[in-house]
């Protein structure tokens, strides 16, 4: 088949303000009771409804099935803009996202008609990769086996972010009959299967990322996917939904910290205005977090287009085009992941000299911008992907687009 043919049913992109338009009032909604979830950790299962209500999770969807249609870039500036709202729930919806794209990519060799209208019907994906404990790199404790007439799954998982509001789990898994690596798309409300808000988190504390566990569990055959075909740019994707997290996150920063000066009656003896607002210092450091912030924003949204052109060339006929677009995608990701990190946690660092001492106040939750981004920072540690985008750089060693977390063979 020929990309023309399969022009139709991908998803190129929309009018993005018309887009952005059906979500923002929502967004805003969202904005209104992010510091009191935050207080009192309450998980924002009302808000994703409101978001799943509005087809929010469709957005990628092509519109010939009923979706968006939006392109990559696209889906990342919403997820930025909600961010600024609650980075919480873009971090939520991580594993939806990643499902849908999966589906996406599917679409180029079957169709995938099913699954886009459960996206467009509202359902949402969690996420269930993550194992801890006597796992070693490399293995998979959870499995999926036959039981009777039935495939089921056993295991335990760890950081199930977004499980706890999901329809469906996108479970990483190992047959037994062939030990083969597959994909468990399983309904999230059956017996068998329960979710835990047990993240102990200083930040994100309220994405769900818990404890799931899987107890004979029942998939449908259908539902049970090879692993080997997980589209190829997943690892930068799943990155670039962090990368959006901190850039809405020091979005966030910045409107409250200028918020906070622009009321602000109280000043120094020492300072250089008769208000802080006016406080040519308060003022420079405002301005340099939103420079630093812009700036996030900016490498965020160009990673998305490294991801949106590796989805294009999954639908051509050159299979070197589509290598050489995976490797930009992930190489890409990584780039922008490395000064993301370090612009976002000195943004939402720095904008504490506007306000002395009563910028620490818990009431104000001011700290929740610089607790949330470190946490989003410190997944998929940048130490290693700085070492990859170098690895590229000296000796074009393409870089992995899989890896795993688990016990060492040397234990202390």
């Amino acid at each position: 088949m020929t990309a023309q043919q399969h022009l139709p049913q991908i998803s190129t992109g929309t009018d993005y303000e018309s887009l952005a338009a059906r979500f923002r009032p929502i967004f805003a909604r969202i904005a209104e009771g992010a510091v009191d979830r935050e207080r009192e950790r309450t998980l924002p299962s009302e808000q994703i409804q409101w978001l799943k209500e509005a087809g929010f999770g469709a957005v990628r969807v092509p519109r010939e099935h009923g979706g968006a249609g939006a392109s990559l870039p696209q889906l990342f500036q919403l997820l930025i803009e909600l961010a600024e709202a609650d980075s919480n729930i873009p971090q939520a919806l991580r594993g939806h996202f990643a499902f849908v794209e999966d589906r996406l990519n599917a679409h180029a060799d079957s169709s995938q008609q099913v699954w886009f209208e459960r996206f467009v019907a509202g359902d949402l994906v969690g996420n269930a990769w993550t194992e801890v404990g006597a796992v070693k790199i490399g293995d998979v404790i959870t499995r999926v086996s036959r039981k009777g007439d039935q495939w089921v799954v056993n295991g335990t998982k760890y950081y199930s972010t977004g499980s706890i509001f999901a329809d469906w789990i996108d479970l990483y898994a190992r047959r037994d009959d062939n030990n083969a690596d597959v994909i468990a798309a399983i309904r999230a409300r059956q017996d068998g299967i329960s979710h835990s808000d047990d993240w102990d988190g200083f930040g994100q504390r309220t994405t769900g990322s818990g404890t799931s566990t899987y107890k004979d569990a029942v998939v449908d055959e259908v539902n049970i996917l090879d692993f080997a075909t997980r589209f190829k740019y997943q690892t930068a994707f799943y990155q670039v939904v962090l990368l959006a997290v901190l850039a809405g996150s020091g979005r966030a920063a910045v409107r409250d910290f200028s918020a906070e000066v622009r009321k602000r009656t109280r000043i120094f003896s020492h300072g250089n205005a008769a208000s802080v607002s006016q406080d040519a210092q308060v003022l420079q450091v405002i301005g340099k977090a939103s420079a630093q912030v812009y700036t996030a924003e900016a490498a965020a949204l160009r990673s998305a287009e490294a991801l949106q052109q590796a989805y294009l060339a999954r639908f051509g006929t050159d299979s070197e085009r589509e290598r050489q677009a995976n490797i930009a995608a992930e190489l890409e990701s990584a780039q922008a992941q490395s000064a993301i990190i370090d612009l976002v946690l000195r943004a939402t660092t720095d904008l504490f000299n506007t306000l002395g001492a009563s910028g620490a106040s818990l009431s104000k939750a001011l700290d929740r911008h610089w607790r949330n981004a470190r946490t989003a920072a410190s997944h998929n540690p940048v130490i290693y992907k700085e070492r990859i985008i170098g690895d590229w750089e000296v000796n074009g060693t393409e870089p992995p687009y899989v890896w795993q977390i688990g016990g060492g063979s040397k234990q202390p």
